[in-house]
């Protein structure tokens, strides 16, 4: 029986397309890796499309693709150790056992915990690229770009009136109302309600540009009311941490630039 084995080539063909397989599975892993690191791009992209600011990424894709490909180098590696193993008993004629194979399911393992942490992740990456609407949820954007963006419960017109009288009752001058949607409109192109209001106090804006003078160029404050692609409500300023790096402002100062963030937040419930 033995001898039988060691002659008949369709034992040898069984074997090197068992092999063959093994690779294709090990060339399988590296791509599909290859993807799942690449993942984080994908989501800055849908954030954009779908009109919110970046996302920052965790890293955590880029983590479990490398896990992947390095574990289609192993599958492959192991493939290759086992045929070479296989055919040198099957010349030799030594009683092949059949027993499960620890490759295979030494794999599934690997694949089931792959599995479990990116479905995390994925619920993960589903909030910080799809924010819901909820009261008082802030949708933080990277530190590079410094803008901080909360969803508004109402349109871009009663959004900007409820600013307009929360600006009075504080007594904070409103320098300007800037429509870009209706500036547009008056040139014949169609844009989502967008517009800009400029505010500020001079007892808060002024000991800042002494203290750092380039940050004139950020001061009056600003509040950016629009509607993304889904008709949905956006409210955006520029983060106070992001300006005290910006301009090197002191800390004490900061506390001058806080007041866009109490406004958005006031007027998006």
């Amino acid at each position: 029986m033995n001898d039988e084995i060691k002659t008949d080539p369709r034992v040898y063909f069984a074997a090197e397309r068992t092999f063959l397989a093994w690779i294709r599975t090990g060339l399988a892993l590296m791509g599909f890796g290859f993807v799942v690191a690449r993942f984080g791009i994908f989501l800055e992209g849908i954030a954009l499309d779908r009109g919110y600011p970046p996302v920052k990424t965790s890293g955590v894709s880029t983590l479990l693709g490398v896990l992947l490909v390095a574990t289609g180098i192993v599958v492959n590696l192991a493939a290759a150790w086992r045929h070479v193993l296989l055919v040198r008993r099957l010349k030799s004629g030594e009683t092949l056992e059949i027993r499960p194979s620890a490759l295979a399911i030494g794999l599934a393992l690997v694949l089931a915990v792959v599995g479990l942490l990116m479905t995390g992740y994925l619920l993960y990456a589903r909030n910080a690229a799809w924010p819901s609407n909820q009261k008082g949820q802030t949708m933080q954007t990277p530190t590079e770009s410094g803008i901080i963006t909360r969803p508004g419960a109402q349109s871009v017109d009663e959004t900007v009136a409820k600013l307009r009288d929360l600006l009075g009752q504080r007594k904070i001058t409103l320098f300007a109302v800037i429509d870009h949607s209706g500036e547009a409109a008056k040139i014949g192109m169609s844009m989502p309600p967008t517009k800009v209001l400029i505010f500020g106090n001079p007892k808060g804006g002024t000991p800042v540009m002494l203290a750092a003078p380039s940050s004139a160029i950020d001061l009056p404050l600003k509040l950016l009311v629009r509607e993304d692609a889904d008709g949905k409500t956006l409210i955006s300023y520029n983060d106070p941490k992001y300006l005290q790096d910006r301009h090197h402002l002191p800390g004490e100062l900061v506390q001058n630039l806080s007041i866009a963030g109490v406004l958005a937040e006031q007027a998006a419930q």
